[in-house]
């Protein structure tokens, strides 16, 4: 492992093995979010993506109460937008995932709440530990879980988002993974073998693939099924000429473990 910011840093960029950790560290705050988060939670997402040896992106908080309980309200602290630009930088951080090719993985380690979800929301995959709280409560303070709702809407049904949103109220890890939310939910002692279990997963298979399939899966989001089987019909015949797929066949052939080069 190989620290890329101290330890001290509100954000800590860490390299383990062939995985790249982004650690939301303010845990005195509930590792809630300001400008100096988002914009190193940005920095992450491009630091892995420009490491061809990372295969994956974890991102969590320090401690085990909360892995993000939103956006810092105190006074002098709260990043106010820029009304002079038409986008956010929050809502650019969302964007700048949702765009990924690297697959990230949500290890939620304690309470989740508001812009914390729409950090749940980005990643790919979840893994929760048991005692963790969710919630969209921006409805007691005056405002709206306007831009979570963009993501949101795709993973769980509507009337639940609707109740979530509408009523403000928090919910369970257990809810939360029957609602669609969270893909795995563990008690906190087995948090990090859980969340490496799902790494490993992803780390051994082709890079070359899971970057197609990002990028496919995100393509045809909007799509008709009629134009989005005509873009995955052309998409397939393209995969087999990558060095990635060559390999994987003659492994396959060979009875070995195949030897990606990600190209």
């Amino acid at each position: 492992m190989s620290d890329r910011s101290s330890p001290e840093a509100e954000i800590i960029h860490e390299k383990r093995d062939r995985s790249f950790w982004i650690t939301i560290n303010r845990p005195d705050k509930r590792n809630a979010l300001n400008a100096v988060v988002i914009s190193g939670l940005r920095e992450g997402l491009r630091a892995a993506h420009a490491d061809p040896e990372i295969r994956a992106i974890v991102i969590t908080g320090t401690g085990d109460k909360a892995f993000c309980a939103g956006a810092d309200l105190q006074p002098g602290k709260a990043f106010a937008p820029d009304l002079s630009r038409p986008n956010g930088d929050y809502a650019d951080l969302l964007r700048e995932a949702r765009n990924a090719t690297l697959p990230i993985v949500a290890r939620v380690n304690g309470t989740c709440m508001a812009g914390g979800v729409g950090l749940l929301c980005m990643a790919d995959m979840a893994v929760a530990a048991d005692h963790a709280l969710f919630g969209l409560p921006e409805v007691k303070v005056g405002v709206f879980p306007m831009q979570v709702l963009s993501l949101l809407q795709d993973l769980v049904p509507v009337r639940i988002m609707r109740e979530w949103a509408l009523t403000g109220e928090p919910f369970s890890a257990q809810e939360a993974r029957q609602a669609g939310l969270v893909n795995h939910v563990v008690p906190q002692s087995d948090l990090d073998a859980r969340t490496q279990w799902l790494i490993d997963r992803l780390t051994d298979k082709s890079p070359t693939a899971i970057r197609w399939g990002k990028y496919a899966m995100r393509a045809i989001s909007a799509m008709s099924f009629d134009q989005a089987i005509a873009y995955t019909e052309s998409q397939i015949a393209l995969m087999p000429m990558t060095e990635d797929a060559r390999e994987g066949i003659t492994a396959f052939q060979e009875k070995r473990k195949p030897a990606w080069t990600g190209r």
